[in-house]
C-alpha cells in the first residue's frame, strides 16, 4: 500500500540532490562578483586583484573585483551574506571577519552561521610606518619623542576591527604612549594619509608600504612576527625593536554566502588553490610579504573559529556600538 509513496518520496529526494551537481556542472556561467570589503590599495584589495586574472583564466569567466569599503568591513561582507547563494557572489576579506564580532556590539551578520568557508589565501604582517620628515629613525627614538609630547601626535590605522588597527592599539598598550588613532577605511588609505603628512605614523600592511618605503617616501620602523620578513629585510621586527606583544597578523580568505552548493564551493577552492601554487603567484606574493597558504574549506573554518577566540580575549573590553 505504502510502496507508491515511497518510490514518490525516492524520486523526489534524488531530484533534489541532483539539482546541485547539475547547476555545478554548468559553473560558472556569467561573471563572478568579487566583493573586498575595504578601499582600494589595500591588502586584501591587492592579493584579491593579484589573484583575479588567473582566477578567470581557471573558471573561464570574468573574477571581478568589487571595494566597497566601510565600518571595518562590515558594509561589503553584509551585502556578500544577503546575496543569493549560487557562486557569483563571493567575499575576498581578512582578519576583521574574526575581530569585529568581540568589538562591535550591533552587527548585522554571524560570520560563522552566514557563511560558507571557501578557502584560506594567505597570512601576513603589518608595519608602522612614519613620514620622512619625522625626526626618528628607529622605534625607541619614535616612543621617546612620543613620550615626552603625550597627546601631540595621530597615528592612522583601519577600522577599529583591522589588523592595522588592532596592531596599532596593542603597540599603544604595551608602550602606555598616548597616541590619537585616526582610523581610515583600511590600509589602502593609511599609507597616502601618512605620505602626504596628514598623520606622522600609521599602522599599514606591507603589502601597500613596501613599494614607497623603497623608495624613500616613507620609513618603516618595525613589523609584526616572531621573524624579519622577507620582503622587507631591513626593518627589524618589534621584538627585536624593543617592544613586545605587538603580536597582530592578518589572514586572507575567501567566503560564499551560506547555502552555496558545495560542488560550487569546492570548484572555487580547487580553483583558489591552483592559483596560489602557481610558482609566479607565489613569487610575487612573497615580494609583498603574503604568505601564501591555500587549502580547504575545513582549513578556513578551523582558521576562523581559533582566530574568533584570539581576538575576543585580545579585544576585550574594546566595544564599538
Amino acid at each position: 500500500m505504502h510502496r507508491p509513496i515511497r518510490i514518490i518520496t525516492m524520486a523526489v529526494l534524488l531530484a533534489v540532490q541532483a539539482v546541485p551537481a547539475v547547476f555545478a556542472e554548468t559553473y560558472p556561467s556569467r561573471p563572478i562578483r568579487v566583493m573586498v570589503p575595504f578601499s582600494p590599495g589595500g591588502g586584501t584589495d591587492i592579493l584579491a586583484r593579484i589573484m583575479s586574472a588567473k582566477m578567470s583564466e581557471l573558471l573561464g569567466q570574468n573574477y571581478v573585483v568589487d571595494n566597497r569599503p566601510g565600518a571595518s568591513g562590515q558594509i561589503g561582507t553584509e551585502i556578500v551574506a544577503r546575496a543569493p547563494p549560487d557562486g557569483y557572489t563571493i567575499l575576498h576579506v581578512d582578519t576583521s571577519l574574526v575581530s569585529n564580532p568581540s568589538i562591535y556590539t550591533n552587527m548585522r551578520y554571524d560570520a560563522v552561521k552566514d557563511f560558507a568557508p571557501i578557502s584560506l589565501h594567505a597570512s601576513g604582517p603589518v608595519a608602522l610606518i612614519v613620514h620622512p620628515s619625522a625626526p626618528v629613525k628607529t622605534l625607541q627614538e619614535l616612543i621617546a619623542l612620543a613620550r615626552a609630547r603625550p597627546g601631540e601626535f595621530n597615528i592612522a590605522g583601519g577600522d577599529h576591527g583591522a589588523a592595522t588597527a588592532l596592531g596599532m592599539e596593542l603597540f599603544k598598550s604595551m608602550t602606555k604612549l598616548e597616541l590619537v588613532h585616526i582610523p581610515f577605511k583600511g590600509s589602502g588609505a593609511v599609507t597616502p594619509a601618512v605620505l602626504s603628512g596628514q598623520v606622522m605614523m600609521g599602522f599599514a600592511g606591507p603589502s601597500s608600504a613596501k613599494p614607497l618605503v623603497a623608495a624613500g617616501r616613507l620609513r618603516a620602523l618595525a613589523i609584526t612576527g616572531e621573524r624579519r620578513s622577507s620582503a622587507m629585510p631591513d626593518v627589524p621586527t618589534f621584538n627585536e625593536a624593543g617592544v613586545r606583544g605587538v603580536d597582530a597578523w592578518t589572514y586572507w580568505g575567501a567566503l560564499a554566502p551560506v547555502g552555496t552548493p558545495r560542488l560550487i564551493v569546492d570548484t572555487l577552492s580547487h580553483a583558489m588553490t591552483k592559483v596560489l601554487a602557481m610558482p609566479d603567484i607565489r613569487q610575487r606574493l612573497a615580494d609583498l610579504a603574503y604568505d601564501p597558504i591555500g587549502g580547504s574549506p575545513e582549513d578556513f573554518a578551523s582558521n576562523i573559529k581559533n582566530e574568533l577566540a584570539k581576538w575576543a580575549r585580545v579585544t576585550k573590553g574594546r566595544q564599538y556600538d
